[in-house]
């Protein structure tokens, strides 16, 4: 089993991967026959998953950095900068056109419509097999959700509600579904469909993207990169650094 050292931000364990060994470690892990949980922890994840902090403890939780707030925690806790930006939207899709077997995926979340034209672009992008679009509205209130979702026998699972619905609703729920592979994705649906931009090449490069985003959708998320940050980073000087016998490395 690959594991990384991982870097505590929040009291969340990081792992420091690169989209390479993060690739490589969730293919050994498939082929082992073993389940991973994977998200990707910005500073929004941060902030609204502390409740769920005792649950991520798990073996199976892969917890990966997205974003430059990050990088600047990690540099102000530890001194030291993550090796690569991680984030879903770019990771996803090539992971799973790069994956070596052909795999089955359902997609579940986001507005009516948006999943089953996202599952359309990421299957066309990807090779792979999308079996299920489930949105985030009717479909989660289904009493028979669970039971759906198995009946379609997915290997991966992509659940875009949002932090903290979507890493609840996926701890809650990993035990009753058949797959290998669950992940938060955020607004991966959103991007895959075409209903959100990208933010240019130039502009991701620089760890902008979420400058971008605000000057796009500034109501929303004006909190989130305004005093959510300050919340961010007092979470993070507040819990600081685990004694180094507490940073055990993270299996993925």
């Amino acid at each position: 089993m690959n594991t990384v050292p991982s870097t505590w931000l929040g009291g969340f364990p990081i792992a420091a991967h690169t989209a390479r060994t993060l690739r490589d470690a969730l293919v050994e892990a498939d082929a082992d026959g073993q389940r991973r949980v994977l998200f990707f922890a910005n500073t929004n994840f941060v902030v609204q998953c502390q409740p769920l902090l005792p649950r991520m403890a798990s073996p199976e939780v892969v917890i990966v950095n997205d974003g430059i707030g990050l990088d600047i925690a990690s540099m102000l806790v530890h001194r030291t900068r993550f090796i690569e930006n991680l984030n879903g939207t770019d990771f996803v899709p090539a992971f799973l056109k790069s994956f070596p077997r052909r795999v089955r995926i359902v997609l579940l979340g986001a507005r009516p419509g948006v999943a089953a034209r996202a599952g359309k672009a990421l299957s066309q992008a990807t090779g792979q097999a999308v079996v299920g679009a489930i949105d985030g509205y009717e479909g989660m209130r289904a009493p028979d959700l669970i039971a759906r979702i198995n009946a379609l026998r997915p290997d991966v699972v992509l659940v875009a509600m949002g932090n903290p619905m979507q890493e609840q609703w996926i701890l809650d729920h990993a035990d009753e579904i058949g797959a290998r592979l669950l992940m938060g994705v955020g607004a991966l649906f959103d991007f895959m469909c075409g209903d959100k931009a990208r933010a240019p090449e130039w502009v991701r490069r620089l760890h902008m993207e979420w400058f971008y985003r605000l000057t796009l959708e500034p109501t929303r998320l004006a909190r989130r990169y305004t005093m959510d940050i300050g919340v961010f980073l007092a979470l993070c000087l507040r819990h600081g650094r685990r004694p180094f016998s507490a940073q055990s490395s993270q299996p993925a």
